[in-house]
C-alpha cells in the first residue's frame, strides 16, 4: 500500500505530544512533532485544567503535523485526539463551556462519592456499571457538581469528555467516543448506552448526554476556521481514537496468541488488567473493585486503577519547588543504589492521590506503620517504585483470583516503562516474563485505529500483527529470590482488609 501518515495527539496528565504515524506495508514508524506540559491549576472553585493552553498546543500540533507530512511527500489523512480518563466539562445550549474542567483530583470528590455510595449502595452500582470504586470516577463529579452548584447541571446541553471536547473544538460535533464514556460509571454495563436510571436516582438530568460513537468513527472535517488556521486542505478528517488512552494502549499490546497475558499501561496512572470478550461483575469483581472498561471491537478491559509514577512525579515536582533538580534517569540510578525493602507504602493510601509535598506524605504513612522515614532521595523513590511492583504482583492475583485463571506474561506499555529498575522489579516480584514496549503504545494504538477508521486496516487482530512487525519489545525475565516474597507479606500486612491479597495464585 501507498504510504498513509496520521496525526495522534497524546495527553497526558502530565504532558501532550503531537504524533504522526507513517503506515507503510503493515509497518508503522512514528514522528514525535511536538511535545508540551500539561498541569493542573487551582482556582477558588477548585482544582482544574487549562484547557485554553491545551487548545493552542493541540493547534500548533496539527500546524507541525501537516509542515512535516508536506515536508515527507504524504498526505496527512486524518488526526485525533486522546486524554487520559473520567474528566469532562461541560457546555451549554450555544456550544460555550460552563467553565474550566475540574481535575479527578479535585479535594470535593471525596465528600461526593461517600454520599454516592450513602444513596445507591455499592452492589447497586457495581451490578450496573461494573466500574471499580473510586472517587476519581465521573459520576462522583458530577454529585460534587450538584452539591456545589446544581444550577451548572440545568443549563448544561452537554457533557463531553476532554478529547469529545476537543473533538468538538475541532469539527463541531457533540459526541461522546465509547472508551472514555465507559470510564465514567455512568454506561450501563450490560447493554453500552448512559445508565439513565441511576441518574434519574439521583436527580441529576440526563438531557445532557450526548451520543456515543465507536473508536475509528469518522466526525468529518476540520471546522473551516480551524482549517484555516492550521493551514490543513479540506481532505483532512478527524477521525476518533479509542479516546481513552489506556484503550489506546491496549490495542497496541504485542500479544502472542498462545499464551495468556495481562497488560500495564504505565504511566502517572499504572491500569493493569486483562482483556475480555465480556463483562465480569461477579460478587469476587465487586469485592475486588475492578473495573469493566469498553475497548476496541467489542472487548472489555478488565483492570484496575493504580497510583503510578504518579508517586515519583509527585516527588520530583516537590523537590524541584525546593531547588532541587533531578531528572528521571538521576532519580532511578539513585533508587537503583538504595536499601532495598526499606520502607513499603500501601499505595490505596488515599493521601497519596492528592497533590503536593509527597515525600512528607510517605514518611508519615512510613511513620505510622512502625517502619525507617526514608529521607535519602533514592531511599524515597526506591520506597515508590517497589512499593509499585508489589502491588502490581498484588493486583495480579486479584485477577487470576477473580477469573479463574493464570497468566504466562505480562505486557507493560507505556512511557513508565522506561523505567528499567521498575520493569525488572515487576519481574521479580511477579515471578512472571515482562514483555516492556512499545513506550508509545497510546499513539500507536491511537493512530492505528485512525488507519482502521480510514478503512486502511480490517480489523484489531490486524492492528497487532502491524504492532508486532513495527516494534521490538524488550523481555525481563524474574530473578529468583525469596526477598520479594518476604517483602510481599509485608506488604500485604499494610493493606486495609478490603485489599487483602488473595492466597490462590501461587505467583
Amino acid at each position: 500500500m501507498a504510504s498513509k501518515a496520521y496525526l495522534g495527539i497524546d495527553l497526558g496528565a502530565e504532558s501532550g505530544r503531537a504524533i504522526v504515524g507513517l503506515l507503510e506495508d503493515d509497518h508503522l514508524s512514528l514522528h514525535e512533532v511536538h511535545r508540551f506540559p500539561n498541569a493542573q491549576y487551582r482556582k477558588p472553585t477548585g482544582l482544574h485544567w487549562d484547557l485554553d493552553a491545551l487548545w493552542d498546543h493541540i493547534l500548533n500540533g496539527i500546524r507541525r503535523g501537516i509542515d512535516w507530512s508536506r515536508e515527507n511527500g504524504v498526505r496527512l489523512t486524518s488526526v485525533g485526539v486522546d486524554t487520559w480518563g473520567v474528566d469532562f466539562g461541560y457546555l451549554d445550549d450555544n456550544g460555550a463551556l460552563l467553565g474550566p474542567p475540574h481535575s479527578h483530583r479535585d479535594e470535593r470528590n471525596g465528600p461526593a462519592y461517600e454520599k454516592l455510595i450513602a444513596d445507591l449502595g455499592r452492589e447497586y452500582l457495581y451490578e450496573k456499571t461494573g466500574i471499580q470504586f473510586t472517587p476519581i470516577n465521573s459520576l462522583p463529579q458530577v454529585v460534587a457538581q450538584r452539591e456545589a452548584d446544581r444550577s451548572v447541571l440545568d443549563r448544561a446541553d452537554k457533557l463531553l469528555f476532554i478529547p469529545d471536547l476537543f473533538h468538538y473544538m475541532l469539527t463541531g460535533r457533540k459526541v461522546v467516543e465509547q472508551t472514555i464514556a465507559s470510564t465514567s460509571q455512568m454506561i450501563d454495563v450490560h447493554h453500552g448506552g448512559w445508565a439513565t436510571e441511576i441518574l434519574d436516582r439521583l436527580d441529576i438530568p440526563t438531557r445532557m448526554l450526548a451520543e456515543i460513537v465507536p473508536a475509528g468513527t469518522r466526525l468529518g472535517p476540520l471546522h473551516p476556521h480551524i482549517a484555516d488556521q492550521v493551514g490543513a486542505d479540506d481532505n483532512l478528517q478527524v477521525i476518533c481514537p479509542a479516546t481513552h488512552d489506556t484503550a489506546s494502549a491496549v490495542v497496541a499490546v504485542p500479544a502472542d496468541a498462545s499464551t495468556t497475558w495481562a497488560y500495564i499501561s504505565s504511566g502517572t496512572w499504572s491500569l493493569m488488567g486483562a482483556e475480555l470478550d465480556k463483562p465480569c461483575v461477579s460478587d469476587a469483581a465487586r469485592e475486588a473493585s475492578l473495573s469493566n472498561e469498553g475497548g476496541v471491537d467489542g472487548t472489555i478491559r478488565f483492570l484496575k486503577n493504580i497510583i503510578g509514577l504518579w508517586l515519583v512525579q509527585e516527588c520530583r515536582r516537590h523537590w524541584e519547588k525546593q531547588g532541587e533538580i533531578y531528572d528521571y534517569d538521576q532519580l532511578t540510578r539513585a533508587a537503583a543504589e538504595a536499601e532495598p525493602f526499606r520502607t513499603l507504602l500501601d499505595t490505596f493510601h488515599p493521601p497519596l492521590l492528592n497533590p503536593d509535598n509527597m515525600p512528607t506524605k510517605i514518611a508519615e504513612f512510613a511513620r505510622a506503620t512502625g517502619q525507617p522515614e526514608p529521607v535519602e532521595v533514592g531511599a524515597v523513590i526506591r520506597c515508590c517504585l517497589e512499593s509499585l511492583a508489589l502491588t502490581y504482583r498484588h493486583t495480579l492475583d486479584l485477577l487470576e483470583h477473580v477469573l479463574g485463571c493464570r497468566f504466562d506474561v505480562l505486557h507493560i506499555l507505556g512511557g513508565g516503562g522506561k523505567n528499567r529498575l521498575l520493569d525488572q522489579m515487576t519481574a521479580d516480584a511477579i515471578g512472571r516474563p515482562v514483555v516492556v514496549g512499545p513506550e508509545e503504545a497510546t499513539a500507536a494504538g491511537n493512530l492505528l485505529i485512525q488507519a482502521k477508521g480510514a478503512g486502511d486496516l480490517r480489523d484489531l487482530a490486524h492492528i497487532r500483527r502491524v504492532i508486532k512487525a513495527s516494534f521490538q519489545p524488550e523481555t525481563f525475565t524474574p530473578r529468583a529470590t525469596d526477598a520479594w516474597d518476604e517483602a510481599y507479606r509485608r506488604f500485604a500486612g499494610l493493606l486495609g482488609a478490603s485489599q487483602s491479597a488473595p492466597t490462590t495464585s501461587d505467583s
